[in-house]
């Protein structure tokens, strides 16, 4: 946590607006806990060079993925609670970004005044979008992309106009969670490579959790005839239940006729990070 903390600390007192993508999917649990600290009472941001807060504006990123009931709950709990201006995107839509360049204006007045470029630093969770943004902003490629966590190394200095200089950070993710289930809705939705995660841990972990918000999704996907063969999500049970039922549907079989859970686990996770699933949130405020 203090490489994140340090990290951030030495970026704020030269940063006019803080960029922060979120995962519209998990907008608690991708969003940094450090972040709105270390953008209070920075010192010279305030007037008359006293300290004072970095404006934030929030991104929710993958919307097209995300349940739009929930989406819209988070953006009243971050206006609520956080006071930062908050909009839903989907980055593969080019007319997302339209408005960000006047808003990121509207934010710094003092920069504009002054006719001195706006300085922007872009933070958020690996594979959330920043990148992506960037090269949108800018109106072509000038960041790495790539669908794989971690692809941007090192901070990326980008200018957009002749008013604003964007910096793209590394996705940085903090090394202690507080919740367990923090943890574990960041590898569900694909920020920690999968190569770092057990499928076996994961699948029921979601597969628990749909079963309690979205049973209509998972009946209408894998063809459930009879919906009381869905598995009670009240039971301890249910989630390697459920797995196995969707294991035998797909054939994720092995010798013996039995089903390979850790397969039919790393299905349900492709089809649910791939919207197979229909558009799904994986927490709530």
């Amino acid at each position: 946590m203090n490489t994140t903390r340090n990290q951030l600390t030495e970026l704020m007192p030269r940063t006019d607006v803080v960029i922060e993508l979120l995962d519209a999917r998990l907008p608690g649990s991708s969003s940094n806990p450090l972040l709105d600290e270390l953008r209070r009472n920075v010192p010279g941001k305030g007037p008359e060079g006293r300290p004072g807060d970095v404006p934030c504006i929030t991104l929710l990123t993958k919307d097209d993925l995300a349940d739009p009931e929930a989406t819209a709950k988070w953006r009243d709990e971050f206006h609520n609670r956080r006071g930062v201006q908050t909009l839903a995107v989907n980055l593969s839509d080019k007319r997302a970004t339209k408005n960000i360049p006047k808003l990121i204006r509207r934010l710094a007045p003092q920069r504009v005044e002054k006719n001195k470029p706006v300085r922007v630093t872009i933070v958020g969770i690996p594979n959330v979008g920043k990148s992506t943004l960037v090269n949108m902003l800018r109106g072509k490629s000038v960041a790495r992309t790539g669908d794989e966590p971690a692809v941007t190394k090192g901070p990326q200095e980008i200018k957009l106009d002749r008013d604003i200089v964007l910096t793209d950070t590394p996705g940085i993710l903090w090394p202690k969670f507080d919740d367990e289930a923090i943890g574990l809705n960041l590898a569900v939705s694909g920020a920690i490579k999968d190569t770092a995660t057990d499928y076996d841990l994961l699948g029921p972990h979601a597969a628990r959790y749909l079963l309690a918000q979205y049973p209509d999704r998972l009946i209408e996907r894998y063809k459930i005839k009879d919906p009381a063969d869905l598995p009670d999500p009240e039971d301890e049970n249910a989630p390697f239940a459920f797995i196995e039922l969707i294991g035998r549907k797909r054939g994720c079989l092995i010798a013996g006729g039995e089903v390979e859970m850790s397969r039919a686990s790393e299905l349900l996770l492709r089809e649910l990070r791939g919207g197979k699933l229909g558009r799904v949130s994986l927490e709530l405020p």
